[in-house]
């Protein structure tokens, strides 16, 4: 029976791995802020002994990008210091551990697709904060598997695609940057990817260490958003033109990097998932989004 603790349970990636888990795990025990701080080792401690999984899953994150800039001691509290210590109270207990990391630890100058030996170069404090995390699960615990994703959307919480699906209601012009590159993954594919890989680590079936799991096939965000558009307005009868900019049009507080496409080969190798294509979990996305509006009361 395979016993796995979700931290981070109100995000949009941890309620996508509750609502997936049943006929997944045979037991999964889903704990948001509100239940357990994941900054304080005691309560971290004490929740290992109540549940005692074999395998924790880390979906907590700090991660607003922008705001991190001028908030790097929160940023670095969540994604730095916390992971460590769910590390450590993992090793106490002889538990697993599932960490989410992200592309924005790399800086984006590379040609091509990102694997998981390249040298990383965050650009900002939220990928600093990131990668210091993971050099903390590693320092801390052998049996991890450090899990780096990018572009994450789907029906929970708030992303891009519902972005442009809130903005595509009112505005006939969208303007996009086109001159960034990367996978966009939607959470039902993380979600199932962490459930399989929770399973083969609590039975030592999977080789721990650091692994990409991203949304199968490479676009811009304008493209991202030309595929998001054209397929809500099967729903709305609304053609919304999407044009393309640059970074240097839309100024951000943080850099983002130029390149985040990740390799997932080494995972779908180890592990056996590998994502949809990332039109097919857009549309499906959409769909979702538009059917749950209509049965709103």
């Amino acid at each position: 029976m395979t016993r796995v603790l979700l931290l981070g349970a109100g995000g949009q990636v941890g309620r996508e791995i509750a609502a997936l888990a049943p006929g997944r795990v045979e037991s999964l025990t889903a704990l948001d802020h509100a239940g357990l701080d994941i900054t304080d080792a005691s309560a971290l401690k004490a929740a290992l002994e109540q549940y005692r999984p074999q395998v924790v899953i880390n979906a907590a994150a700090y991660t607003a990008v922008d705001k991190a800039e001028s908030e790097p001691e929160k940023a670095n509290l969540i994604n730095a210091v916390a992971p460590g210590l769910i590390a450590q109270a993992c090793a106490s207990h002889g538990a697993g551990l599932i960490h989410i990391s992200t592309d924005y630890v790399f800086d984006g100058t590379k040609a091509g697709a990102y694997v998981e030996s390249d040298p990383v170069a965050p650009l900002g404090v939220y990928g600093a904060s990131k990668e210091a995390g993971e050099r903390a699960v590693r320092d801390s615990l052998d049996r991890h598997l450090i899990v780096r994703t990018s572009w994450v959307y789907g029906v929970h919480g708030a992303n891009f695609l519902k972005t442009m699906l809130r903005l595509a209601e009112t505005r006939d012009r969208l303007t996009v940057v086109a001159d960034q590159t990367g996978c966009p993954t939607a959470t039902r594919d993380i979600a199932e990817g962490l459930l399989t890989a929770a399973m083969q680590l609590a039975t030592a079936d999977v080789t721990p260490g650091t692994y990409h799991l991203a949304g199968t096939g490479v676009t811009t965000w304008h493209g991202f958003a030309s595929v998001i558009v054209a397929h809500a307005a099967r729903h709305t009868g609304r053609h919304v033109e999407v044009a393309p900019i640059t970074t240097a049009d839309y100024p951000t507080p943080a850099r983002r990097p130029a390149n985040s496409e990740l390799s997932s080969a080494l995972f779908a190798r180890t592990v056996g998932y590998e994502a949809a294509p990332w039109q097919l979990r857009a549309a499906e996305v959409v769909d979702a989004l538009f059917a749950a509006k209509q049965e709103a009361p």
